[in-house]
């Protein structure tokens, strides 16, 4: 039954057909409106939109495009962004994901692309494929009440001011801002175009969108450093209103954008609580709070994942701390990036290069993605057995060399 499904590249006039598909596995109404269908053809892309098809019908689907990752020291490297990932339930358990997942990670081996990257809806999936959860998404719920702030609060306190705007501004001073906060943020990805157009309303993939309110920090200079997207629900209990807003992204480019936008938010009248959205474990926001207490986690789970596909180009793209050398050994089944390699790496820069030595350090790819960034460290998959030792104190050294200053932060789902 496999071997009369066939998988390859779907052609324009078979979108909507592959569309289908798309939600039906994702159990969302199969149909769409010719409208809705038509925004969705900007995703269109000639041989990145792979189906696997049962006769005429498509029963799963797999789209990958290019992005930029920004990689510790903040270069960016280009990735295999992989999306819309799914097999009908009448044809699991039949390899069609394997398919699928190993022509895309081939034709990016081939393109060039130094990792590719995803968002796992289900954490035992994408392992056996070279995946690992790079970066960690947190999310906070912030009490006003009893956050300590001054409820007469009314402006920034550094001369900054704040403007409500609408989406054709966003798209407009929203690009520029992103790119000054990913590039020095490792984890983040490139925004496109149509993400800006999406999020703005300019293009609606469905009926549910809801123009949301937008705000945009400006310094006592003028200059654009931070912004809010953020939605308020409608909640009153004996005609006292317990209205959360509901954040769905905020940027800023300095601490100071970031605290006045929280402020803000949290001085709206009739607004009791603030849900954070997408940030990361480590992000200052309970601390721009008089009472840090008041920003309770809510939610906290792997987010961002990677798999490396040249591990020289990935290891030489960041930056390092201190000096050393290490030889690792890294194990890839699906022998894309295996092999051993020498790093020597400084504040200077770093070089690497496959190398018959004999390692310091075995480990599989998986596992040296979640390392790349600074999200995992080596000492904590040691002790857990995903790294081995194959000289004593190999771990430790190899920590203090990829150690990081923060932890990696992508604020994106795609």
């Amino acid at each position: 039954m496999t071997d009369s499904v066939e998988v390859r590249p779907i052609t324009e006039p078979e979108f909507a057909d592959w569309h289908r598909a798309l939600r039906t596995g994702l159990l969302h109404p199969p149909s769409l409106t010719e409208a809705q269908l038509e925004a969705r053809r900007s995703q269109f892309v000639p041989g990145r939109l792979l189906g696997a098809f049962d006769g005429p019908r498509c029963v799963a689907t797999f789209r990958s495009f290019a992005q930029e990752l920004t990689a510790v020291g903040g270069a960016p490297v280009p990735a295999d962004a992989v999306s819309n990932v799914t097999v009908s339930p009448t044809h699991r358990r039949r390899g069609l994901l394997t398919r699928m997942m190993s022509q895309d990670l081939a034709a990016a081996k081939e393109r060039g692309d130094v990792v590719a990257t995803l968002i796992a809806a289900e954490y035992p999936i994408y392992g056996r494929y070279g995946f690992g959860p790079a970066t960690t998404l947190t999310e906070w719920k912030i009490e006003v009440p009893r956050s300590g702030l001054d409820p007469r609060w009314s402006r920034p306190e550094d001369g900054g001011r704040i403007d409500l705007v609408d989406g054709e501004d966003i798209r407009k001073l929203g690009p520029e801002l992103h790119e000054r906060v990913r590039r020095g943020t490792p984890g983040a990805v490139s925004r496109t175009d149509l993400w800006w157009r999406a999020q703005t309303g300019a293009v609606r993939f469905g009926d549910d969108w809801t123009e949301p309110f937008y705000a945009v920090y400006r310094s006592a200079a003028g200059e654009v450093e931070g912004m809010v997207s953020y939605a308020s629900d409608d909640t009153w209990h004996h005609k006292q209103p317990y209205n959360t807003a509901e954040v769905n992204w905020l940027l800023g480019a300095t601490p100071a954008a970031e605290r006045a936008l929280w402020h803000y938010l949290c001085s709206i009248d009739w607004i009791t609580s603030v849900t954070s959205g997408r940030r990361s474990p480590d992000d200052l926001l309970p601390h721009h709070l008089p009472d840090p207490r008041a920003a309770r986690i809510t939610d906290q789970a792997d987010w961002l994942w990677v798999r490396i596909l040249d591990v020289v180009r990935a290891l030489e793209a960041r930056t390092y701390d201190t000096a050393g050398s290490l030889v690792l050994a890294v194990a890839d089944r699906q022998g894309l990036a295996g092999g051993r390699y020498r790093l020597d790496a400084s504040p200077e820069g770093a070089s690497c290069a496959p190398t018959t030595d004999t390692p310091d350090l075995a480990l599989d790819v998986a596992d040296l993605a979640s390392v790349w960034l600074g999200d995992q460290t080596v000492a904590r998959l040691h002790a857990l057995g995903r790294v081995q030792e194959q000289r004593v104190g190999a771990a430790r050294e190899a920590d203090a060399l990829l150690r990081t200053s923060g932890r990696p932060w992508c604020p994106d789902i795609f």
